[in-house]
């Protein structure tokens, strides 16, 4: 009889959310705009994608790469001359990926009226080792009934991306298997 070790991962400890919960700042200007005038959306993702990679290295421990791009949704123009304010964190983890959370709010950059939620996004976020491989991030640890509840939509968001991801492969290997060439 053959003694076979089974390779058991060590257990890594979980980080709170607010453990690498982080604001990243920005004022507007006119390199920023677009032929309408208003701030170009590429702008506001590269803002989203650079708060919410600092967001998944910092949980990590480490590199950690934009997967994918659940949602990016824009609610109200952004003007030359606003602070905008990018706020991720992260939502849910699974083995080696993450999802973080983005909320954008602009204000005004020389008025003291609050900040108004121009946009919010969904990203994925893989951990990678030096050579590029998936590595194994902490579990989250939601601390308050929001992050608890942000948690429970991630994983509705991510049973949704699999399931699509899912039935675009068997589309496409239906079609292929009939000869379709895509």
């Amino acid at each position: 009889m053959t003694d076979q070790a089974t390779e058991v991962e060590p257990e890594i400890p979980g980080k709170p959310t607010s453990a690498s919960r982080t604001t990243l700042s920005h004022i507007m200007t006119h390199n920023d705009t677009n032929l309408l005038g208003t701030v170009h959306g590429g702008v506001i993702m590269k803002l989203v994608d650079d708060a919410a990679g600092a967001v998944a290295g910092r949980h990590s421990g480490g590199p950690a790469v934009t997967a994918s791009m659940d949602e990016m949704a824009f609610l109200e123009p952004v003007r030359v001359g606003d602070l905008v304010h990018v706020k991720a964190q992260v939502n849910w983890t699974g083995r080696t990926s993450m999802e973080v959370g983005v909320r954008v709010l602009a204000e005004r950059w020389n008025e003291s009226a609050p900040p108004t939620q121009v946009g919010s996004a969904y990203l994925v976020f893989a951990a990678v080792d030096a050579d590029g491989k998936p590595r194994r991030v902490p579990p989250v640890i939601p601390e308050t009934d929001r992050d608890r509840r942000r948690y429970q939509e991630a994983q509705i968001r991510r049973t949704h991306r699999l399931a699509r991801r899912r039935a675009i492969r068997e589309l496409r290997e239906q079609r292929a298997a009939e000869g379709f060439e895509d």
